[in-house]
């Protein structure tokens, strides 16, 4: 149980902040990055809520924020030598094997592309395309941490699954890629408006 009974400390006045372990690092340290990029996903995906979206994504969008808020301790809370599993909370290769699941169910119902996509189409998939974006920053974040300090590698697996996941959203989102707006390579438009659109049926 989180209990917060007051919102201001003052106790990063001066340009630090405290991590799980108590210990204090300035707050441009590469764990506070890597978490505050997790941290600006989470933000991304709760103005994607606002779209309209069926049920069940929206239900998988709110499980994903969760998952979020557990990267995010994760990361905020250094690996030691001696930690066993389970001591402390931990991002568990089971979450990201669920999204896989999700990848699959949701792309069952897309054609494939024969080119990449565009960020854009309906607000929904253009949000989308924004969470995935933020959602590589955090992943490179993440593995510029683990280069000078330990980290729990199944936070990596979940963030790259996470993108590919937010990708396929997009599509979904697009009508099932049927408005998806494709890469014209050399700016060779098909149409007046620049942008070529999917002809999946």
């Amino acid at each position: 149980m989180v209990f917060l009974s007051k919102i201001y400390t003052k106790t990063g006045d001066h340009g630090d902040t405290g991590l799980g372990d108590g210990s204090r690092v300035a707050k441009d340290h590469p764990r506070v990055t890597a978490y505050g990029s997790v941290d600006e996903l989470n933000a991304v995906l709760g103005v994607l809520l606002l779209q309209p979206l069926d049920a069940d994504m929206a239900a998988l969008l709110r499980s994903i924020q969760n998952d979020l808020f557990d990267v995010g301790a994760d990361l905020c809370l250094p690996p030691t030598d001696g930690e066993r599993p389970g001591q402390v909370l931990r991002v568990t290769a089971e979450q990201a094997e669920r999204l896989e699941r999700e990848i699959d169910r949701l792309n069952e119902r897309l054609q494939p592309l024969k080119s990449f996509v565009l960020p854009g189409g309906t607000a929904a998939a253009a949000w989308c395309h924004v969470a995935r974006t933020v959602c590589r920053r955090a992943e490179r974040d993440v593995v510029a941490l683990a280069h000078i300090d330990k980290i729990n590698p199944q936070v990596i697996v979940y963030l790259n699954r996470l993108s590919d996941l937010l990708f396929v959203m997009a599509r979904v989102c697009n009508h099932d890629g049927k408005d998806d707006v494709l890469w014209v390579p050399g700016g060779q438009s098909r149409d007046r408006q620049g942008a070529t659109r999917s002809t999946a049926p």
